[in-house]
């Protein structure tokens, strides 16, 4: 997974300085992430590695998928990673480039992980708190784990607010044994 994405990274950055120069990161954005849904595709994985299968072969098949959405210059950003051997790390460099792009566009994407569902009150109020705090437009994803017992834990990015019971309930049992 690491060295997926030390692969990957140089790859996003160039094709996200590309779209950025040209104000087209919405359409790269939709043509990396067609190009990757084909390629995670099990009858086109395959032919990845295939020695019989030339690196023209691969940008045919992929262009011929993904259609429109890729464009003259994403089309030639895929014939470069095709050129390279680096088509297996496609869906990788679409998740980094979406997130350059989201970071770019000033959106943050926060996983909110609760012991009980939360409802629609709780989940606007958390998204306007944590955009004042993140000073970014917050994208909330929604997770339950009733082991958790009470509370919640947030994450974004690298930063992590682990408010829950659970973790209460550990701190409290290590220092009473301290």
């Amino acid at each position: 997974m690491a060295a997926d994405k030390t692969v990957s990274r140089p790859y996003a950055k160039a094709a996200f300085e590309e779209a950025a120069a040209g104000q087209r990161l919405a359409e790269w954005s939709r043509g990396l992430a067609a190009a990757a849904a084909v390629v995670r595709d099990a009858r086109v994985e395959p032919l990845l590695g295939n020695p019989r299968v030339t690196p023209a072969q691969l940008v045919e098949l992929i262009a011929g998928i993904a259609g429109p959405e890729l464009g003259k210059p994403g089309r030639n950003f895929i014939a470069m990673l095709a050129e390279n051997r680096r088509l297996g790390y496609l869906p990788e460099i679409a998740a980094l480039f979406n997130e350059l792009k989201d970071q770019a566009d000033g959106i943050a994407d926060v996983t909110v992980t609760s012991a009980v569902p939360l409802d629609e009150t709780q989940r606007r109020a958390l998204t306007e708190t944590l955009a004042r705090r993140l000073q970014r437009r917050v994208r909330l994803h929604c997770e339950t784990e009733p082991a958790l017992i009470g509370g919640a834990v947030l994450r974004a990015g690298d930063l992590v607010i682990d408010g829950s019971l659970r973790t209460r309930l550990a701190r409290m049992a290590y220092e009473l044994t301290v």
